[in-house]
């Protein structure tokens, strides 16, 4: 399954497997840390990465649709080392690494984000990212648990051709069952026990059934890649959406990136937490439950991605975009 691992995500050298995302973000953090001798981790506002105290401020996704981006049992003290800077702000990144020089273990972001929508880091924000930690010598990580093996085989950073430090990996890794990885520069894995110092533990980390689902899971993706064939279904349906949307006279954004798909209620572009907020929830509520009355189920938030297998086929696709349609047009 390391191998497996390790021949798909080109960054990652040396891998270890854990029994969830959140599991594999904490891990990578607690690794960073070690590796730097530094406390501090920026992440942005939007950006999900698992109920891990220090990164549980401004999250997106369900902690936003209920208004509790901080959740309540979460200490002052557990994120006071975290910086949250806005998504695809490179001033903003640039100006905490000027005042945090030398302070900054690592930067976390979701290269293409699910939990505030589907919002794309764009080219600029990215090369931003890579160059300032590299100045800087912070460890840069990308959370995958989303994007790994949805958007390419070897992930988002595959697709845009960055290369971070680290890589935390989780969902479609365990083939539907409990699983999650971290991996990254060999020189970073081997600070952890027993090559190094940093502890990281678990009693059902890559246990025998997790890792056969995932390592059959990664055959048939690299073996039989359905990726040409999803990006396909991603562009019918993100333009269906659309036309209904644009039919209904309703403002709207649909933004795609392979087989992720958001339609906003929201006339702006959507590119960081800010501009999400700034939709309409009230009719993605209304949107959510007319299309549950035609059978169909979209995710239960504005701020989820939507996202599909190749099991879905072009049929499915049609009638997805028919009752949206319809749905759309009842609620305008």
């Amino acid at each position: 399954m390391a191998e497996q691992i390790i021949e798909a995500v080109d960054s990652v050298e040396k891998v270890r497997l854990v029994n969830s995302g959140t599991e594999a973000t904490m891990s990578a953090i607690r690794v960073a840390r070690g590796a730097t001798g530094r406390d501090k981790i920026v992440k942005f506002a939007g950006n999900y990465h698992g109920h891990v105290d220090s990164l549980l401020v401004a999250a997106g996704s369900a902690a936003a649709t209920l208004g509790v981006p901080d959740s309540p049992g979460v200490t002052a003290g557990a994120g006071q080392d975290t910086i949250v800077l806005s998504y695809n702000n490179c001033e903003e990144l640039v100006a905490a690494f000027t005042e945090y020089s030398g302070q900054i273990a690592a930067v976390i972001l979701e290269p293409v984000v699910g939990n505030m929508g589907c919002v794309p880091a764009t080219p600029e924000f990215m090369a931003c990212l890579r160059s300032e930690t590299e100045k800087d010598g912070a460890i840069l990580i990308f959370d995958e648990v989303m994007t790994g093996f949805r958007l390419a085989f070897g992930g988002a950073q595959e697709r845009y051709g960055i290369r971070p430090d680290m890589t935390t990996l989780g969902k479609i890794v365990g083939g539907g069952m409990p699983l999650g990885a971290y991996g990254g520069r060999a020189d970073i894995m081997d600070q952890v026990l027993p090559a190094g110092k940093v502890f990281q533990a678990g009693t059902l980390s890559g246990n025998p059934v997790a890792v056969a689902a995932g390592s059959a899971t990664l055959r048939l993706l690299r073996d039989d890649p359905p990726y040409e064939q999803l990006e396909e279904r991603a562009k019918q349906l993100a333009a269906g959406l659309d036309r209904g949307a644009t039919a209904a006279g309703i403002p709207h954004q649909v933004q795609q990136v392979g087989s992720m798909i958001t339609l906003f209620f929201n006339p702006d572009p959507v590119h960081d937490w800010q501009s999400a907020d700034r939709c309409d929830r009230e009719a993605f509520g209304r949107y959510f439950w007319g299309l549950i009355n035609e059978g169909v189920y979209m995710p239960c938030s504005q701020f989820e991605a939507l996202f599909f297998s190749r099991l879905h086929t072009e049929a499915m696709i049609d009638e997805t975009i028919d009752a949206a349609a319809k749905v759309l047009k009842a609620i305008a």
